[in-house]
């Protein structure tokens, strides 16, 4: 376990971090570009991500945006400013680059909070789908934009197939159909909605509350069992969970919860939230 002393979070420009105990607030910092994913942007969240992998006094990440934004998507002056200047394969590296990007908030060992206000677009509705947690604002707008723009949901779509389904996935992507918070709930994208920011800010502090409760290290050996039970057959799955449940069950946690359970009192982990 990393000690919450010793973890160094990186300097960013495009990203604005608080964090408070056990918590780290993601702030998306371009208000002025609607907080569209730059190059700049996207590394910078890698290296915050690989910076608190390991640090499980870390219970969870909250990514937000600046402005009353959460994320327009790509930055598409970006992209129309380099056009002239790359070949084929750099783009389909930088593209592919993104798509990282996602398997790492997708499988980070923290839980992951998004909270959406103003608009998910394309690649910010990419990352609504990859939260263990997502509260919307009931009036924001959601739209997979890249078909009209002549370009596909490239890097996202196995994550929004994943969050919606295929058919809806489908719909979505071929039509650029915009749709609002409500009904992002209803699709499977986010799990709650509210009315005003102080409601969404309060659902967040539910959520958390309740991840104080679970142990941080069963917490990312759940995740880790989940995403390998997408990636191999059932057996294989069933091998790896046992394992995990093995590891875990024997670790310092472990004894701790069966020791709590048996005393009738609460855990370190949860005494210790604040």
């Amino acid at each position: 376990m990393t000690d919450l002393a010793k973890t160094v979070l990186p300097d960013t420009k495009a990203l604005l971090l608080e964090r408070q105990g056990a918590v780290l607030t993601i702030w998306l910092n371009r208000p002025e570009a609607k907080n569209a994913l730059s190059a700049e942007m996207s590394d910078e969240l890698s290296a915050v991500l690989d910076a608190v992998h390991n640090d499980r006094s870390l219970r969870a990440i909250v990514l937000r945006g600046k402005g009353g934004v959460f994320c327009a998507g790509g930055d598409i002056k970006g992209f129309k400013s380099g056009m002239q200047v790359i070949s084929a394969e750099e783009v389909a590296q930088s593209n592919r680059s993104f798509g990282d990007l996602l398997i790492k908030l997708n499988e980070q060992p923290q839980v992951v909070i998004i909270l959406v206000e103003g608009a998910a677009i394309g690649g910010g509705l990419g990352l609504a789908c990859v939260a263990d947690i997502t509260l919307v604002m009931a009036d924001a707008r959601f739209r997979l934009s890249e078909t009209s723009l002549g370009i596909p949901p490239a890097q996202i779509a196995p994550f929004v197939t994943e969050r919606v389904g295929l058919t809806q996935a489908r719909r979505l992507m071929l039509t650029g159909a915009r749709f609002s918070g409500t009904e992002a709930v209803a699709l499977g994208i986010a799990h709650a909605v509210a009315e005003t920011i102080k409601e969404l800010e309060a659902q967040c502090q539910t959520v958390l509350g309740q991840v104080a409760a679970c142990a941080p290290g069963a917490n990312a050996v759940t995740k880790s069992i989940l995403f390998e039970t997408l990636r191999r057959p059932r057996p294989e799955a069933l091998d790896f969970a046992s394992q995990g449940f093995a590891h875990c069950m024997l670790s310092d946690e472990g004894r701790e919860g069966v020791a709590a359970f048996v005393e009738k009192r609460k855990p370190y982990w949860a005494a210790d939230h604040r």
